[in-house]
């Protein structure tokens, strides 16, 4: 006698979800989705093994595709501290952001579509780089394939409108929906799927130098999605961009690192990117392997008690503290 799947509403929701699939990448996070939320107990235990199947095997095939170089545009090799990427409706200025905090040069033009694939620069923010990634514009009725993978692989995402223009609350929710529907942001966090937490999904108004911004953004505030913070910006006339430039560091939730060989002066041109929350161990390893298996104690000038003061490998680390790693 066979027992019974049992299988729940939100386990057909994300079979319908591979269905729909369009890319590798989207059946990937579909059957990913499937195996984590599938009730595990017997009835299902030949499901659980079939999904584990394919699963491997679109990851096998998906190597394989990247091993022969086949040309993927949304395939961003991520660089720098995080990777941020600016997503939208067309004409709402997304290039122009990118040229203005990158060094890049993106083409800019006042019609629709301009930006038909990716185009990355590295934003500086005072010691370090961000990623920031432009990627083409969606619509209502149009999205590019494979742009759900560049999306989901995102530390952040800037949803960026025309502030001056009357669809603008239009533009938001589109957007919103878009990343809903496509299972990027969820409701739900469910463990072992990967999403964007709804915190570093960011509303950017750009163009608050046009006339009505700023009674639409009025608007906006009032009827946004509330779980999405709001931040403005000029990319014309440069307003707010360094504050931007903050809310972007701060979301990333990252830290400063500075590291010291003992008996030399610190390195403080070239800071190590950790997570926050990271130890003097986690440091250690992302400096070398072999170095953190012969650690011993390390130093810390910044967040320590005093100057200088040793600490156990389980020590949490600051933003711009300075260690010295013995082994």
């Amino acid at each position: 006698m066979t027992m019974p799947a049992n299988l729940t509403p939100q386990y057909h929701a994300a079979e319908e979800n591979f269905k729909k699939a369009a890319t590798t990448e989207e059946k990937i996070t579909a059957l990913e989705e499937m195996l984590a939320v599938i009730p595990k107990h017997k009835g299902t235990e030949k499901l659980q093994a079939d999904l584990k199947r394919r699963l491997s095997k679109l990851r096998e095939e998906d190597l394989k595709k990247g091993a022969a170089k086949r040309f993927d545009p949304f395939r961003i090799e991520r660089q720098g501290a995080g990777q941020v990427v600016l997503f939208g409706f067309p004409n709402t200025g997304k290039s122009s952001l990118l040229n203005a905090l990158t060094r890049a040069s993106a083409k800019v033009a006042d019609y629709p579509f301009t930006t038909t694939m990716p185009a990355s620069g590295m934003m500086p923010y005072e010691d370090i780089f961000v990623q920031l990634v432009d990627l083409p514009p969606i619509t209502s009725e149009i999205s590019p394939p494979g742009i759900s993978g560049a999306l989901i692989g995102a530390d952040i995402i800037l949803v960026v409108f025309d502030a001056s223009s009357d669809d603008c609350l239009d533009q938001i929710n589109e957007s919103i929906n878009f990343l809903y529907k496509k299972r990027v942001v969820r409701e739900e966090i469910i463990p072992g799927v990967r999403s964007v937490p709804s915190h570093r999904v960011l509303l950017l108004g750009n163009r608050v130098d046009r006339p009505g911004s700023r009674e639409n953004l009025d608007i906006v505030r009032e009827l946004k999605p509330g779980e999405f913070k709001l931040y403005t910006v000029s990319a014309l006339t440069g307003e707010s961009l360094e504050d931007l430039k903050t809310v972007i560091f701060n979301t990333l939730n990252v830290i400063r690192v500075y590291s010291k060989v003992p008996g030399r002066e610190p390195d403080m041109k070239t800071p190590f990117v950790i997570k926050r929350g990271c130890t003097v161990l986690d440091l250690a390893e992302k400096i070398h392997k072999d170095l953190a298996q012969n650690l011993k104690f390390a130093r810390v000038w910044g967040s320590a008690r005093f100057s200088g003061q040793s600490v156990p490998r389980d020590y949490v680390l600051q933003d711009r503290d300075i260690v010295e790693i013995n082994t």
